[in-house]
């Protein structure tokens, strides 16, 4: 078993999968975006939240005691820098809009209203956007709105390593298949995004109860694991781009065998995912899931300013979405690239001086004792005086 080793063809796959989310909210006519699998790569949400469950479960499911006070702060300070950048460059945003709006540029909402009205900044401050059924969950930077869901299921993870080792198996079967009932039933008060991401991050924890099962017994056989790994990635593919009006439900049950799969680090592909440049993408996606929703909106915006000087459709509304077009197919998958790369050097950035230095400053929050220890009280009381 892997022990505290990363999974490392699980990290490259989390980047990869949140390149593809981000080629799903660009629009750029008739280039590589608009390729079914593309279109619906949202998806790969669900995946994120079956990933985060089980490597969870990997770091804390099988201790008898956990440090509350360390696991909150830490995770805490994992998302909140990061996100409350993201929420302020996006409130900077909606002024510059607003300004825009004055002089004639005509957006698909007015400045500082619907889902950025000022009412929506506080929950999504506190990242409660996902969870209340009178907030907007797509307020601001709108792909925070599954790292509201993730965070809070945080919590609820940690409640749930109260009893004992071996209940934990049957708490987590037991949230997972009420959130799945309640989702597809329709009974309860949570949102519909927060009874996804638990069914799918306590069914990412159930995942690693298989994979410790088979770990213990199945020999990583190079051949046979390369044969699973082509196998899984077919059957994503063909999900992604198949004709079924609901996939939530199979992405879910497909995406916990992905997972496990690719635990074992085994086969071909895996291999192939443990390079440098993939396990870099690996290493920023977070960045590169939270930054782009406000590179493309700077983009969108530059080309309805260029549309409302120039006459031309270059930034036309194809049902309730912006798109970009520069007339040009090439041009368009140029265009897209072009996004996707910007996109990667942004997210370095922020990766280094944002995720990592949060990082830092909640390691060194979590290390000290707090206030009303005995440590604490024997530090203010300082060394007697000679």
């Amino acid at each position: 078993m892997q022990g505290a080793n990363r999974f490392q063809a699980l990290d490259s796959f989390r980047g990869l999968f949140a390149l593809s989310v981000v080629t799903y909210h660009i629009g750029l006519p008739g280039s590589f975006t608009e390729l079914s699998f593309f279109r619906n790569a949202d998806l790969f949400v669900e995946f994120f939240f079956v990933l985060s469950g089980f490597v969870l479960a990997h770091a804390y499911g099988r201790k008898e005691q956990v440090e509350w006070r360390r696991f909150f702060i830490t995770r805490s300070f994992r998302l909140f820098p990061l996100h409350w950048l993201m929420l302020l460059v996006f409130i900077v945003l909606e002024v510059g809009k607003a300004i825009a709006y004055r002089k004639g540029i005509v957006f698909n909402f007015e400045p500082f209203t619907g889902a950025a009205a000022p009412a929506q900044i506080l929950p999504s401050f506190l990242l409660i956007q996902s969870w209340m059924p009178f907030t907007d969950p797509l307020s601001f930077n709108y792909p925070a709105w599954s790292i509201s869901v993730e965070y809070y299921m945080y919590m609820v993870f940690m409640l749930a390593l109260m009893v004992s080792v071996t209940a934990r198996l049957w708490v987590w079967a037991a949230i997972t298949l009420l959130a799945l009932a309640a989702l597809y039933f329709g009974f309860g008060d949570l949102t519909q995004k927060s009874l996804r991401g638990l069914s799918c991050f306590f069914g990412g924890a159930l995942s690693y109860m298989g994979y410790r099962a088979l770990s213990a017994r199945v020999a990583p056989a190079y051949r046979l694991f390369t044969c699973l790994e082509l196998i899984a990635v077919g059957l994503v593919v063909a999900l992604l781009t198949s004709s079924l009006d609901d996939k939530v439900l199979p992405a879910t049950v497909l995406f916990c065998g992905v997972v496990v799969v690719y635990a074992f680090d085994a086969g071909a592909v895996s291999h192939v995912l443990k390079g440098s440049a993939f396990a870099l993408i690996g290493k920023i996606s977070y960045s590169i899931y939270m930054v782009h929703a406000a590179v493309w909106f700077c983009i969108v915006s530059l080309f309805m300013v260029l549309q409302k000087v120039s006459g031309m459709p270059l930034a036309p509304s194809i049902g309730p979405k912006r798109y970009v077009d520069t007339g040009s197919l090439l041009l368009n998958n140029l265009l897209a690239v072009a996004v996707l790369l910007i996109v990667i050097g942004l997210s370095l950035y922020t990766y280094k001086y944002v995720e990592l230095k949060g990082q830092a400053l909640g390691k060194r929050l979590a290390a000290r004792k707090p206030a009303g220890s005995a440590y604490a009280a024997s530090a203010q009381q300082g060394p007697e005086s000679p």
